[in-house]
């Protein structure tokens, strides 16, 4: 990877390129959030209503709930951007409905993603979605003896966690972030998140464990696993970095034109990061000029290969660029350091390299 550059500097370069319709927020994208928000709720009728819901019938359902579910959390992401709606109060009105089946609330997720994430990203320390380094590691001994397990065993935990991780890292972002909210506001960011908890435990109430397995919690792991097969592909083969590059720390996944149209075009992950701001409805246009002006910086990867090198490589970074597996001390390349986007980790023909002995800095 050559120098850095900030956000800003690519965007400089690019907006000029940008018809003035792109900077506009873009209403319409509501009607994608109506059609879903109905269905979940029709969904959850039909299974609450039914006398005999036979057991295929609710897991099909629950798929269709939690494919909901996940098309709502990432119109969610972008409402609360402000590329849908710019009027404050509506905006985090609409996140609220948005996120709700992933029970994040918006006070929360502006500070946690938009004014922390983005502006720290994939910065040590800093960035709060980022992976562990190995001296973070050495802190944690719960995680050391997680890493302690062979790495095909990790990966298949890791990658059953994946159902849970977005509610669950919520839940941490909260701990983490309630108490720099200010007094006066703690209270609505408290109500926010409890809302739709209690909502979930009303539902529990009303259908029983049987549906209510079926209508609620079936499918916020579906949607859990579904929005988190992005996250965790969005910056994290990607090294850390000093300066906050999104050609370096950001990586877009291609998938099928119909899978981008019912995800909001949450494929574009780099697109976001240089105009966090403007609608992902024009990011197909931003890509075409990241790719027409630097080639060679964008990193681009198909969503099931970037999925199958995260299953191949280890999530703790030894250093900026370099990912470590602690046991037996073997380095793995980040994206723009030696991982070729276009092959897997295990495809590549450079044999992993191997620190002489142990990590200096070794957790056991």
């Amino acid at each position: 990877m050559k120098d850095l550059q900030s956000f800003g500097w690519y965007a400089a370069k690019i907006a000029p390129k940008l018809p003035k319709e792109a900077f506009k927020p873009v209403p319409s994208r509501l009607w994608g959030g109506l059609v879903y928000l109905l269905i979940a709720i029709a969904g959850i009728l039909v299974i609450g209503l039914l006398n005999n819901l036979h057991p295929w019938l609710g897991i099909g359902i629950a798929v269709i709930l939690g494919t909901c579910f996940a098309g709502m959390g990432f119109l969610g992401h972008e409402i609360l951007h402000g590329t849908v709606i710019r009027k404050p109060w509506l905006r985090d009105f609409l996140g609220a409905v948005a996120f709700w089946p992933l029970s994040v609330g918006p006070k929360l997720w502006r500070k946690w993603h938009n004014t922390t994430h983005h502006v720290h990203t994939q910065h040590d320390g800093k960035d709060p979605d980022a992976w562990p380094t190995l001296e973070n590691l050495s802190h944690k001994p719960l995680l050391q003896k997680v890493y302690k397990l062979p790495m095909w065993m990790r990966s298949i935990v890791s990658f059953a966690f994946l159902s849970v991780s977005f509610t669950l890292h919520g839940l941490f972002m909260f701990k983490r972030f309630i108490k720099e909210f200010k007094p006066s506001k703690r209270p609505s960011v408290w109500i926010q998140l409890l809302l739709p908890w209690a909502m979930w435990l009303g539902l529990l109430a009303w259908l029983g464990p049987v549906k209510w397995f079926f209508a609620v919690l079936l499918p916020l792991l579906i949607a859990n696993a579904i929005v988190m097969s992005y996250i965790s592909t969005n910056h994290r083969l990607n090294p850390m970095t000093d300066v906050n590059d999104p050609l370096a720390n950001s990586l877009s996944v291609n998938v099928p034109k119909w899978i981008d149209v019912i995800h909001f075009n949450f494929s574009y992950h780099t697109e976001h990061h240089l105009f966090p701001g403007m609608s992902p409805k024009y990011y197909p246009l931003v890509k075409k000029h990241i790719k027409e002006m630097w080639p060679e910086r964008y990193h681009e990867m198909p969503h099931w290969k970037a999925l199958v090198a995260l299953w191949k490589t280890p999530h703790v970074y030894f250093n900026q660029t370099q990912f470590v597996d602690p046991a037996p001390g073997n380095l793995y390349p980040s994206l723009g350091h030696g991982m070729n986007e276009s092959e897997t980790v295990e495809e590549k023909k450079q044999e992993r390299k191997s620190v002489s002995g142990r990590p200096s800095k070794s957790i056991h």
